[in-house]
């Protein structure tokens, strides 16, 4: 039997992870579930499969969730190091699927009691990959990708020699508003940037899509993930999102990873992995699809993709500014204190304050140091959105 963790069971990964648990609940014992606000949500999820310990990440509701739980035997606690400490309990796998920064340390406590890592947590390697990957190696602990994205060049890899990997093409819907006049976009609301075209997401991934910060995210992550020259990695907007990811070799083949988009997959093969199982994900009808289509990503309607490649050639801590800078000027946005495109100029700008304070961004990659950039990122993106109100 297979001791699990969820970390940010609540949300649509975790959600998803739950839903293939509760189909073998035979083959698993549920160690930790942690969630944010939706006590009803993670309580039910925690009593059902006899969780030992719910977590959510708001101290202030620990009285709720301690309610929620009553007669259950499942234990209740709160916040941040509640967090880390049940993300260290034993386990064997760990769901990785807190949103965004927050996401790290409860990631590195995971890997530091060896248990594997199923990461869709994709901001823990842009801020920290050399911190994550060192850590996987120091305890012989295996990190697994969980972004469709990364899954599929993980799958298209099996088997392969790295050093005949030519090109890494990773697709993209291309969001809410790939076919919007670009002088549009100045008035688009965060609840039509939430509406994805193919996939079924939380808000803030969803909005992500739209302004491709996701793929700009994912350009640095299979950097570290998987060591690949930033000059191999490529982006496409794919709008059927039925190919996931293709990998280029030395030969001229391409191996591409299809199939219809179901986050199940991705999550199963890594719950599964190293072997295969049955999972409730549709096969895909190719002549229903009918066609598949592609075209190149306009920079200027993502310049997201542009800062992702700066934040790579420039190293260090830069990865850490660009994903704290992008996580403040979404929360701007959302709450309509500054306009779609303004969010990319935001991170622009918090990223070349950055550059221009002497050797900021090139210390070493710790847990001090990317929280360090992580709050002063922030705090240069909270000044840049009044000075764009004013």
């Amino acid at each position: 039997m297979k001791r699990v963790s969820i970390l940010g069971a609540t949300g649509s990964i975790g959600r998803n992870t739950l839903d293939l648990i509760a189909r073998r609940p035979a083959d698993y014992r549920v160690v930790a579930l942690t969630g944010g606000r939706n006590i009803a949500a993670l309580a039910q999820a925690a009593t059902s499969l006899g969780a030992e310990i719910a977590v959510t990440a708001h101290d202030d509701l620990l009285g709720d969730l301690r309610d929620a739980l009553a007669g259950s035997g499942v234990a209740a606690a709160a916040g941040a190091t509640a967090l880390e400490e049940a993300a260290a309990r034993p386990a064997d796998w760990v769901m990785s699927a807190i949103v965004g920064a927050a996401g790290l340390r409860p990631g590195l406590a995971a890997l530091e009691q060896g248990a594997t890592l199923a990461l869709a947590n994709k901001e823990s390697l842009v801020a920290a990959g050399p911190l994550v990957m060192a850590a996987a190696r120091r305890t012989g602990a295996r990190v697994l990708p969980v972004d469709s994205e990364h899954s599929a060049i993980f799958q298209a890899l099996a088997g392969e020699d790295p050093a005949a990997v030519r090109r890494v093409v990773i697709t993209a819907s291309g969001g809410a508003f790939r076919d919007w006049p670009l002088a549009d976009l100045a008035r688009a609301t965060p609840a039509q940037a939430a509406r994805h075209p193919n996939w079924d997401m939380g808000q803030r991934i969803t909005i992500d899509s739209a302004s491709m910060f996701n793929k700009a995210l994912e350009m640095i992550e299979a950097r570290e993930f998987f060591g690949f020259d930033p000059d191999r990695i490529e982006v496409v907007i794919h709008p059927e999102s039925l190919v996931h990811a293709l990998v280029g070799f030395c030969d001229g083949a391409m191996m591409a990873h299809v199939g219809t988009p179901d986050m199940r997959h991705a999550i199963g093969y890594a719950l599964n992995w190293p072997e295969r199982a049955e999972l409730p994900v549709a096969p895909l009808d190719l002549v229903q699809a009918g066609q598949l289509t592609f075209r190149a990503p306009d920079l200027e309607r993502y310049p997201a993709l542009r800062l992702a490649r700066a934040v790579m050639a420039r190293g260090g801590l830069a990865g850490a500014g660009f994903n704290a800078a992008k996580e403040r000027a979404l929360d701007h946005f959302i709450a309509g204190r500054v306009g779609f495109p303004a969010m990319s100029e935001m991170v622009e700008a918090v990223l070349d304050r950055l550059d221009r304070q002497p050797g900021r961004l090139d210390g070493a990659v710790t847990l001090e140091s990317v929280r360090e950039i992580d709050q002063v990122s922030r705090a240069l993106a909270d000044d840049i959105a009044k000075e764009q109100a004013e």
